[in-house]
């Protein structure tokens, strides 16, 4: 029988726990935690800068292909 998948948190004291086998999967680093490290806050992430500045520039685009412009009217 295999061994169950252990979190991979390790940041002082390692953390025993059995990982998650769906959500506990970091979609950033693809390491597996358990419930109270599977978030990417949570494990210290190190990909986690870059997902904000991703999400940031998207969001930015949007914004700007969504801008309106005013168009001037000629006065009589």
């Amino acid at each position: 029988m295999p061994a169950k998948k252990r979190c991979q948190f390790i940041a002082g004291d390692q953390c025993n726990q059995a990982a998650l086998r769906i959500v506990g999967q970091c979609a950033h680093c693809r390491m597996q935690f358990c419930s109270t490290h599977r978030l990417p806050e949570h494990h210290a992430c190190n990909n986690l800068e870059d997902c904000r500045q991703q999400a940031f520039n998207r969001n930015k685009a949007k914004l700007e292909s969504e801008r309106t412009v005013v168009s001037k009217m000629a006065t009589a």
